[in-house]
């Protein structure tokens, strides 16, 4: 093969419009969410461990009071990002998110490398999650005094004698369980979930505000002002949880009109309660006192409210299980998106008969959540998923750009304002995140990438679907 006609393999771009008629029935996804649906599981996937887990850990050890600023900097670099989301949503209401809009725009090898990227990232963060609900369920266990082996809780760094983290593997157990019983139930378990959590976030931040000592923010940068940056890095993957709401794109009964507004309404919410969470903790604690696991129970237990501590541990546990379930119900579609269109084996696209969800990937990703989650700390694995998502940003702000450029007349329900400069925006921020991440991590998703180069020319680049019908390089 030359090199121009591998050149025109890896640049075939998937059509903007496919013909759901097309698509063999076993190959399809129910369709029962609506908007406040939506916005539901975007919530639940941006609030969560961020608020309840790594706001107090990374409080603690990386930046101090100063976490505020790294959550309104990655808020910033994910704004950005979400309009790009929104005006791809409104134009390709499809399974697979970022994969999906980079396969259509830049060309198959970079839906490849994004879609490979996300299956890691996506599975990590549902790790991390996890381990973050089993930090406030091992709380109220010692609440109520029952003493638990110690080589169950915990991964082996984070405690002398631990061996894996239990309560974190059986999560995501659960969680892929709940996955398979089907896309409405799904919606309606986020929808009271969420409210649940919302309904937290309030009581904690209405209570919490009567016991801030302003001396507790002095000082505000005690690790220094360039730890904010490595805080954002550390803490974007609490801010992107419309990313993977978006991936449910086929199963919106109506995506086109639907997904720009579930993804802008939840990560304005999500910002206005992360800021004034954050406010209240670091406000309430020193941060050298703050848990890095259950930060708001034990916050309130020092002040003397040990009941509403305990009443936060519960909410929490709640809560944190939504964005589990988001993120995995994210990583399944993107594979099952992949597998669709021939880049991974056609198997694991196939739906369950009744449900019409992918039981076979479902499976297979609660299985590599819990492993993860089970023996690794909670750090290393946020670092993980925030380099993989900062790329798969990136890639969505070009893309956009790209698409107004070679496609202006396609129909979109949403436009994004100030183009160029809003992609570049994010794009800058994204970047500069990247750039913030210890090496380790560089060299963790390097690994991962050339894993992937080598199933894309091994495989998936001659049983791609668009393989099978000779297309050109372009439209």
């Amino acid at each position: 093969m030359s090199f121009a006609e591998l050149r025109a393999q890896m640049m075939r771009r998937k059509p903007l419009v496919e013909v759901e008629d097309e698509i063999p029935s076993d190959e399809r996804l129910a369709k029962s969410l609506g908007l406040w649906q939506l916005t539901a599981i975007g919530v639940g996937g941006i609030i969560g461990a961020g608020i309840f887990t790594l706001a107090g850990s990374v409080a603690h050890s990386v930046t101090g009071p100063a976490v505020l600023l790294s959550f309104l900097i990655a808020g910033v670099a994910s704004a950005a990002a979400a309009l790009c989301y929104a005006e791809f949503a409104g134009m390709v209401p499809k399974a697979g998110s970022a994969y999906t809009y980079g396969y259509v725009s830049l060309g198959e090898l970079a839906g490849w490398f994004i879609g490979w990227d996300l299956l890691l990232e996506y599975i990590a963060v549902a790790a991390v999650v996890a381990i973050g609900v089993s930090g406030y369920f091992g709380f109220l266990l010692d609440q109520v005094g029952l003493t638990l082996p110690e080589w169950m809780l915990g991964a082996p760094d984070t405690g002398e004698g631990r061996v894996i983290d239990l309560f974190a593997v059986l999560f995501c157990l659960g969680t892929a369980w709940i996955l398979s019983r089907g896309i409405g139930s799904v919606g309606r378990f986020e929808t009271v979930a969420v409210g649940i959590k919302v309904a937290l976030v309030v009581l904690i931040v209405a209570l919490g505000v009567f016991h801030i000592d302003s001396a507790n923010y002095d000082p505000y940068f005690p690790f220094g002002a360039g730890a904010v940056w490595t805080g954002a890095a550390t803490v974007f993957f609490a801010v992107f949880g419309y990313d993977a709401m978006s991936t449910a794109a086929e199963e919106s009964v109506d995506g086109r009109k639907h997904l720009p507004k579930a993804i802008i309404y939840s990560l304005a919410i999500a910002m206005v309660l992360y800021v004034l969470a954050t406010l209240v903790l670091t406000g309430m604690q020193k941060y050298t006192e703050i848990s890095p696991t259950s930060g708001f129970s034990t916050a309130f237990e020092a002040v003397g409210m040990p009941g509403v501590a305990n009443i936060i541990a519960i909410g929490a546990i709640v809560g944190i299980i939504t964005v589990v379930l988001t993120f995995m119900l994210g990583v399944t579609r993107v594979w099952f998106a992949m597998s669709r269109d021939g880049l991974l084996p056609e198997w694991f696209a196939k739906t369950h008969p009744t449900r019409k969800v992918p039981t076979r990937v479902t499976w297979i990703v609660g299985i590599g959540a819990a492993i993860l989650a089970g023996v690794l700390p909670i750090n290393t694995v946020a670092e993980l998923t925030n380099i993989g998502i900062l790329m798969a940003f990136i890639v969505v702000c070009v893309a956009v750009i790209v698409l107004r450029r070679t496609r202006p007349d396609a129909p979109r329900s949403f436009r994004l304002p100030l183009m160029p400069v809003i992609p570049l925006i994010g794009i800058g921020f994204s970047a500069y995140l990247i750039y913030s991440l210890p090496w380790q991590t560089w060299l963790r998703f390097l690994a991962w990438l050339v894993v992937g180069l080598i199933v894309y020319f091994g495989y998936s680049r001659t049983h791609s679907v668009m393989n099978r019908t000779a297309p050109q390089p372009s439209e």
